[in-house]
């Protein structure tokens, strides 16, 4: 079992930054891989960025490509989203997920894909 809690989340204005944290505890998250989706309301969850086990292979989603790093760092048990370049369209509540995916460097993009999941921390863009 696997516990995640999202922090970081609030108002920011449009080109502004933020960077979301993911506190995770109880199994060894290191053999974890990790991701985060965001949602509005109405629409489905929707992938924004997965990073493998060890750190080493990251993934995006098209619309956040160049703007969003995914990170991890295993001794802390903590994932990482830094957001860049804000827009209003990115405005949701964001959701980190972990399954277990150790030695494998695949990339989850289904929110079916994913056991664990936090409970979300909204994120606001003001144009």
């Amino acid at each position: 079992q696997v516990q995640l809690v999202e922090s970081g989340g609030g108002l920011v204005q449009a080109g502004g930054s933020l960077r979301l944290s993911c506190a995770a505890s109880g199994r060894a998250f290191s053999g974890y891989a990790m991701g985060w989706f965001r949602q509005v309301p109405g629409k489905e969850r929707e992938f924004v960025a997965d990073i493998s086990w060890s750190g080493g292979s990251t993934y995006y989603a098209d619309s956040v490509k160049g703007r969003f790093t995914i990170s991890r760092d295993n001794a802390k048990n903590t994932v990482y989203l830094q957001m860049n370049s804000l827009k209003p369209e990115d405005a949701a509540v964001y959701y980190c997920a972990a399954r277990y995916s150790y030695y494998s460097h695949s990339h989850y993009t289904a929110a079916l894909d994913y056991d664990y999941w936090g409970q979300g921390t909204q994120v606001t863009v003001s144009s």
